[in-house]
């Protein structure tokens, strides 16, 4: 029987890191290794020229999923004695001009289905791609002497790229303002000199006994969860096959059957001629694990975070690594679990309280300008908390202005936060794909309307009103569309099989956070790719090609391929697998606190069980022992 124990922890001055190597047993989700990339390459070879002079280029290369039935079938099979489904790698290619969409089998070490895509939209950009774009620009002489003129170092100078045509087909110089200054910009610890910001007490939590966590290969078990955890070229993190152990019923029931990032939309609001092709599909354009970044023990994550490494194909098929790119670690911040004083019942005066330990899995993508921290936080009440944290440096643009009373425009599309300097105004939407699987797959989702009544006038009582619930089941794709905040409602998927000894159907309620909608029009061409995020939820009917809220190419696409798409379909989604997608919202207004680097601002959802369990899952956790190692004091012989 697994137990519901949490680790001690206690509050020291000192640190100390874990080892971050991992043995790798076969699961069906997890990761491609070098190995296995360099059979996918070899393989391909055979049939395609690769080398620096063949125009044959891998633009994905990931896991191919496997059927769920066979998965479900192997997880459920005792000590996962079942046979491993197939093992295949689904490959992305360019060949000649042409997208091929490749999948090769690892046991026969053989392509098995090769396919040309016909439609609209290009794979992700290479880091190979970007590079030479930008290697492209900085080497253009117009471009050169658009840079001498203005007193600049070319060597100082950053080229993003926004698409990729292979050469300048254009270049335009009609734009000369004050360049904004440096000054007070740096924000490297070794360059900055006193006075230095806030005094923060040094502290780090130190576990004596190890982290309360185990990891056997990519599998992570804590306190009453256990979840595979695994790295994608575009979607980062992705967490998969998320269980938790009920002590009623002696056994690890099922949550969560994958989770990841599915798209970042972000649209930049200046229409003027230099900006208004500006707004990025982060995961389809540029790869959201490809942007992953390592890393850093004690700030990034703190003592006692266990690191894995990323491991994905390169544009030639060899192998890069990112290490350190995910971590996993127990989260103390102070927080209460739950707690209760009683003092009505005369004689008798009880105080009850539990701190609340969590479990965090983290990465950090850095696209262009923003790092965006991602957090899957795993709770013992069963909840799964999601949480996005935008920070990073601002995308500014240079203007004539030093103060707002200078401002001849009606509108500068944004804020000015330093000389001659503006923060332009944008959103940052970040949809997750969310493939629930409530105690089984046949899971329905339920709209529970808050509703106002007036009391009735034969209870003869004062009050004039209250509220209560009108259950609505979303029978079709249509029903379950959501946009939040224009009614109170509660949203629930259950499993309509499976009820808690009083009736109840088992479920999973989503909290959301603040609702930040679009507010591009619907025929805008940004808005038409980034439908998605039409709504801040949509449920659908499970699809294992359906995986990426933008559509599997989402360069230069035409929103033909999408989430809003697939949901036009209007299939019956009752008693059935489902998933939900779900989408965080950022308006952003650009403020001077938000230069040149922002604290980071954070928003996200809440997973939480709902007559999940027969009563509250952690009422007989014990209490963890937090104390304070002595002060040291130095000594002399």
């Amino acid at each position: 029987m697994a137990q519901l124990q949490l680790t001690s922890l206690i509050f020291v001055s000192i640190f100390a890191i874990s080892s971050s190597s991992f043995i790798q047993p076969p699961h069906p989700f997890d990761p491609l290794t070098e190995t296995e990339l360099k059979l996918i390459r070899n393989v391909i070879k055979k049939t395609y020229p690769i080398g620096p002079k063949h125009r044959f280029t891998f633009q994905y290369v990931g896991l191919n999923e496997p059927d769920k039935s066979l998965v479900l079938s192997w997880h459920s099979s005792p000590h996962h004695s079942a046979k491993l489904p197939p093992r295949q790698a689904f490959i992305i290619a360019r060949e000649n001009g042409r997208t091929r969409e490749i999948v090769v089998d690892f046991s026969s070490r053989a392509i098995v289905s090769d396919k040309i895509h016909v439609g609209n939209g290009n794979p992700m950009l290479t880091t190979d791609e970007q590079e030479a774009a930008t290697s492209l620009v900085l080497k253009y002489k117009p471009f050169r002497e658009s840079i001498r003129k203005r007193g600049l170092n070319i060597l100082e100078v950053v080229a993003r790229p926004q698409r990729w045509d292979g050469s300048v087909t254009e270049f335009k110089d009609r734009f000369m303002a004050p360049l904004p200054k440096a000054n007070g910009t740096e924000f490297c610890i070794s360059e900055l000199k006193p006075p230095f910001g806030p005094a923060l007490q040094n502290a780090v939590v130190l576990q004596p006994n190890g982290p309360g966590f185990k990891i056997d290969g990519h599998i992570v078990r804590w306190a009453n969860w256990e979840f595979h955890i695994s790295f994608d070229v575009r979607a980062g993190l992705v967490i998969s096959l998320a269980s938790i152990f009920d002590m009623d019923m002696n056994k690890y029931r099922q949550v969560l059957y994958k989770g990841h990032l599915s798209e970042m939309f972000v649209p930049y609001m200046d229409p003027s001629a230099d900006w208004y092709f500006i707004n990025y599909l982060d995961c389809g354009e540029f790869g959201c694990g490809q942007c992953a970044v390592s890393l850093e023990p004690y700030t990034d994550c703190p003592a006692g975070a266990v690191f894995m490494d990323g491991i994905f194909a390169g544009q030639d098929g060899t192998h890069t690594k990112i290490s350190n790119v995910m971590c996993i670690f127990e989260k103390f911040a102070g927080d209460i679990m739950w707690r209760h004083t009683e003092t009505e019942v005369p004689g008798l005066e009880i105080t009850e309280v539990r701190p609340d330990v969590s479990l965090v899995a983290r990465m950090v993508t850095t696209v262009g300008n923003y790092d965006y921290i991602v957090d899957y936080e795993f709770k013992p009440s069963g909840s799964i908390k999601v949480e996005v944290g935008l920070t990073g440096v601002l995308e500014v643009k240079p203007v004539e202005y030093v103060h707002t009373s200078e401002i001849k425009e009606d509108d500068i599309h944004g804020t000015i936060v330093a000389d001659n300097t503006v923060g332009v105004n944008h959103d940052h939407f970040i949809t997750f794909r969310l493939d629930l699987d409530i105690d089984g797959t046949d899971n329905s989702f339920i709209r529970n309307e808050l509703v106002t009544k007036r009391a009735p006038k034969s209870a003869h009582i004062p009050r004039k009103s209250y509220w209560t619930t009108k259950r609505k089941i979303a029978k079709t794709e249509a029903d379950a569309r959501v946009k939040l905040g224009l009614k109170a409602e509660e949203l629930v998927v259950v499993n309509p099989n499976r009820r808690t000894k009083h009736g109840n159907e088992v479920g999973y309620r989503l909290f959301p956070g603040p609702s930040s909608g679009p507010l591009l029009t619907q025929d805008d061409y940004p808005q038409i790719r980034g439908a998605f995020t039409n709504y801040d939820v949509w449920i659908t009917l499970y699809n294992k090609s359906e995986v990426w809220a933008s559509g599997l190419y989402a360069d230069r696409s035409q929103g033909d391929d999408t989430l809003a798409v697939w949901s036009q379909r209007n299939r019956e989604i009752e008693e059935k697998d489902i998933v939900m997608w779900y989408t965080v919202g950022f308006h952003h207004v650009p403020c001077q606190e938000d230069f040149p680097t922002m604290p980071t601002l954070t928003s996200g959802f809440e997973l939480r069980p709902a007559n999940f369990f027969e009563q509250n899952p952690v009422l007989e956790t014990e209490l963890i022992k937090l104390t304070t190692t002595p002060k040291c004091t130095p000594t002399t012989n």
